[in-house]
């Protein structure tokens, strides 16, 4: 379940990450309406996420909001506090690709929102990658959380082994498990860097 919970939240906020992001980079400078609109929008929804705390997020989602299941609320509530993250990560990695790339695809006769598409996008991915990872490996510890919304991840069912057995050993074990995998989804992501270093220089 903790496993899930991450990797569902991670999908949800890649996507809301690379919406949000190229909303509030096509809104620079731009005077449509809409566009603006859309960009306040942004802000309101990152500066709200980023200023609050997960856990009330998801209190609120799972009381408030009315949805009676707890997984489903992780999903959203996970997904959407990632997002607000994700979302200023592809933004400072689409503002990190050269200036020149857009106005060489532009020149080739594509418009802004295809060379955004095939040219500026797949190079602000690869130079974010390696952060969004990270983000996973963050949302495994953060899942620790979601006990409080009745799911059954791995903190709440060491915890309910705890107070059957009156013996502290099942959060260790956990704390343990998290490390495993924290430790072992670092090293993927330190062998991802060196990939892309080594291309780089390719």
């Amino acid at each position: 379940m903790t496993l899930q919970i991450a990797i569902v939240a991670c999908v949800i906020g890649v996507v809301l990450g690379i919406i949000i992001a190229m909303v509030k980079v096509a809104a620079k400078g731009s005077k449509n309406p809409l566009l603006r609109f859309a960009y306040f929008i942004c802000t309101v929804y990152t500066t709200i996420i980023r200023g609050t705390p997960l856990m009330i997020q998801l209190l609120i989602l799972y009381g408030i909001a009315l949805i009676p299941n707890g997984v489903i609320a992780c999903f959203i509530g996970f997904g959407i506090n990632s997002g607000a993250y994700i979302s200023e990560t592809f933004r400072s990695g689409i503002q990190s690709v050269d200036a020149g790339q857009m106005e060489a695809a532009r020149s080739l006769g594509l418009s802004r929102w295809q060379a955004m598409r095939t040219v500026i996008l797949p190079q602000a991915i690869k130079n974010v990658l390696p952060a969004i990872f990270n983000e996973f490996i963050t949302l495994i510890k953060e899942t620790s959380v979601a006990g409080y919304i009745a799911v059954n991840d791995l903190t709440k069912m060491a915890n309910a082994i705890k107070s059957r057995t009156y013996d502290s050993i099942s959060l260790y074990l956990a704390a343990i498990v998290y490390l495993i995998l924290t430790y072992i989804l670092t090293q993927v992501l330190r062998m991802l860097e060196r990939r892309f270093r080594k291309s780089d220089r390719n």
